[in-house]
């Protein structure tokens, strides 16, 4: 499965501005000059520097490194050979920059270090895709993300092939167990909710937190919301209650889930599995600059 096309403007569009942390990242590592670039190469020696991978998985996160060489020096031409979504192995030869050679050492630890790492997550992800594959369920990311790094994470996300839950506090209402407990329980969560929907005029999708089959018939009863998550249920429990469900709600399944219990997740018929560890448990993918000096 590939996803070459998806682009970052897809799933980043109504969210923060990628290219202001992009901007912010390069002022972390630059700052006032790269004096140890600046010092030793003059801006006229021309190259190439190659993005070679130095592991199998998923690239993700070209987008990004096309606008960090743009925001280093605009002179800096990318040549592709991948997409993003598309697998790579150990000595593929993902793209080619031309340009400056002072300013491709300048972009190179910020472009490796967004690249590495999206590709890492979309490379964690197709596991986990593929492992429910033919099961009907859709794998969910969460809000455990690298702060700031938000918009680049959940968009590697959906290059390995799953899809985003929400991607903040704001785009939809979770009410999680300390919500319902603080709230003083799910009757009244619910209904403080829907009062304030209301009264605010928001159109936002209501999902709660349930810790057993019990508060999954308390949410039946009361209605109000528009899927109902299954926190720490096991299997068994999860098939009770997408039977009690029937339909009425969409169901998810969250807590605990194993890469080696995932699929017997996926077979109880819940609509939804969201998955902390796509972000925030990942190995970075080795990838390499290989740099090519032009005759001058």
């Amino acid at each position: 499965m590939t996803n070459n096309d998806k682009t970052l403007s897809d799933s980043s569009h109504l969210y923060a501005d990628q290219e202001d942390i992009i901007r912010q990242a390069l002022i972390e590592d630059v700052r006032e000059g790269d004096h140890s670039s600046i010092a030793a190469v003059p801006y006229t020696v021309l190259g190439e520097m190659k993005l070679m991978a130095k592991d199998n998985g998923i690239v993700a996160g070209i987008d990004v490194a096309k606008m960090v060489v743009n925001q280093v020096d605009p002179a800096i031409t990318m040549e592709t050979f991948k997409h993003d979504g598309d697998e790579i192995r150990n000595g593929d030869l993902v793209f080619i920059l031309r340009g400056p050679a002072r300013s491709m050492l300048t972009a190179e630890r910020t472009l490796l270090n967004f690249m590495q790492r999206m590709s890492g997550i979309a490379t964690q992800t197709r596991r986990y895709v593929d492992a429910v594959a033919g099961t009907g369920v859709m794998i969910l990311d969460t809000r455990k993300t690298t702060p700031n790094m938000r918009i680049f994470e959940k968009y590697a996300v959906k290059v390995g092939g799953a899809e985003n839950h929400r991607f903040g506090l704001f785009d939809m209402i979770m009410l999680k167990d300390n919500h319902v407990d603080f709230a003083g329980g799910i009757e009244k969560a619910i209904d403080a909710t829907q009062e304030y929907l209301k009264k605010n005029n928001l159109q936002l999708k209501v999902e709660i937190e349930t810790r057993s089959i019990d508060e999954v018939k308390r949410v039946l009863a009361r209605g109000g919301v528009d899927r109902i998550m299954l926190d720490n249920f096991v299997p068994t429990q999860i098939v009770e209650a997408v039977k009690l469900i029937d339909g009425k709600y969409e169901t998810e399944a969250s807590g605990g889930i194993t890469m080696e219990s995932l699929r017997e997740y996926a077979q109880t018929g819940v609509d939804y599995i969201s998955v902390g560890a796509l972000t925030h448990h990942i190995r970075s993918i080795d990838m390499s600059l290989k740099f090519v000096i032009h005759d001058q």
